[in-house]
């Protein structure tokens, strides 16, 4: 995330890496942060991003790296001492102290070095976590156990029950302000529901089993047949034709 591009409020504006640019543009997003009283955390930030040292609710990684140069024409590449004044004014006074003046060349300051200068550690202070937000204990599950039906209290059902009712109730039920009726949960007990049906059977009041479709007639290829009258169709003789053989000499099927 760069020093130009902040997130929505309140979160933090957190530079992981931003090499710099016009410093009328960072001029304007450091007044706003400093009228939002925005925290800003340094990783590394070079050039124009260094205007971030001006803020009051600024911090340095301890492993941050802040590299500050002269301001220079974007168009002919000369020093604009004007700018870069400008630049070495808003930072701290031990800031400037160390680093003397501004050069053409980088001149790098660790997170560690600035902590010793005075700027605050961004590991020593308050992170901001998001989370959701706790819900106040409702009533909605007091409610659900007094209006279970007569005959089936939760001492009935087992812990199993109890928990289902209370995870059901729990999951529908809103903020305690948001409530404008109980939340009713029933659990059906295993022994009442044989009893009904006991009652049912006895009283013949359950309803008939659909009938069941009519059987298929057997396939005339598995129809029983006498094999002993038949005659396998290698022993057919073809039309026209006489046997060879005398009856003596052929094996019926029913013989086999």
């Amino acid at each position: 995330m760069g020093y130009l591009s902040p997130p929505p409020m309140p979160a933090p504006v957190v530079v992981y890496k931003d090499v710099g640019g016009l410093v009328s543009d960072y001029e304007a997003i450091t007044e706003r942060y400093r009228r939002e009283n925005r925290e800003v955390r340094l990783h590394e930030c070079r050039s124009a991003c260094t205007l971030a040292l001006s803020l009051p609710n600024v911090c340095v990684y301890p492993d941050a790296k802040v590299k500050f140069h002269q301001a220079y024409n974007a168009i002919n590449r000369e020093t604009d001492l004007g700018v870069s004044s400008r630049l070495f004014a808003s930072y701290p006074a031990a800031v400037q102290a160390r680093l003397g003046n501004l050069t053409r060349e980088y001149r790098v300051l660790t997170g560690t070095e600035l902590i010793a200068l005075g700027m605050r550690n961004c590991e020593g202070g308050a992170t901001m976590v998001a989370g959701r937000k706790q819900r106040a204990p409702s009533t909605s599950v007091a409610a659900a156990r007094s209006d279970a039906p007569s005959g089936a209290s939760l001492a009935s059902f087992g812990d199993i029950a109890h928990k289902v009712q209370s995870a059901v109730a729990t999951a529908l039920a809103g903020s305690a302000g948001d409530q404008t009726a109980s939340i009713r949960v029933a659990v059906a007990d295993r022994r009442q529901v044989a009893d009904v049906r006991g009652e049912l059977e006895e009283t013949n009041q359950l309803p008939d089993s659909p009938p069941l479709p009519p059987r298929r007639p057997p396939s005339e290829a598995f129809a029983r047949q006498d094999t002993a009258q038949i005659s396998p169709a290698y022993l057919q003789l073809i039309s026209g034709a006489q046997p060879i053989l005398g009856q003596d000499f052929v094996r019926t099927l029913a013989s086999n």
